[in-house]
């Protein structure tokens, strides 16, 4: 893997903590991404989600999968030209299996439906280390003009 597409990638997501759900991008190809995530036990989110039983809230999850499924995948698609747009996500589908915990370390697979017409639409699985499914979607990115 190309480290100097790994870190154009990495400097050119959107995003920054403590919005930024992105460690590091294990695998990437033209049909598939795979990148991870340790969710930190501070996350601003756990102090009120379920109080004296933390997990991540289905929509960190989402976000999650979509940082690195979709925004992390059209950036290597881009490269080495930046995105001059703005990301419109939506999410077709969506089912949760297990809860995520803090200090859980969560491996995202996507893997690429199709790219067309500045649109990238995906199926994106969630996995923790032991390779037990916490959740899956179908999302889509869609590339707006800034």
């Amino acid at each position: 893997m190309d480290k100097i597409i790994l870190k154009y990638i990495l400097k050119n997501l959107p995003y920054k903590k403590p919005f930024l759900f992105v460690d590091e991008i294990t695998e990437i190809s033209e049909n598939q991404i795979i990148g991870n995530y340790t969710f930190k036990e501070n996350e601003s989110f756990y102090k009120g989600h379920f109080k004296n039983n933390p997990i991540t809230p289905g929509v960190i999850i989402i976000e999650t999968m979509g940082q690195i499924g979709l925004v992390c995948f059209a950036l290597y698609m881009s490269y080495p030209h930046p995105i001059v747009y703005k990301p419109i996500l939506s999410v077709v589908e969506a089912e949760f299996y297990n809860p995520v915990y803090p200090k859980d370390k969560v491996i995202v697979v996507s893997k690429k439906i199709y790219f067309r017409n500045d649109t990238l639409k995906c199926k994106i699985e969630m996995f923790d280390v032991n390779n037990k499914e916490l959740a899956k979607a179908t999302e889509i990115l869609k590339l707006v003009k800034k």
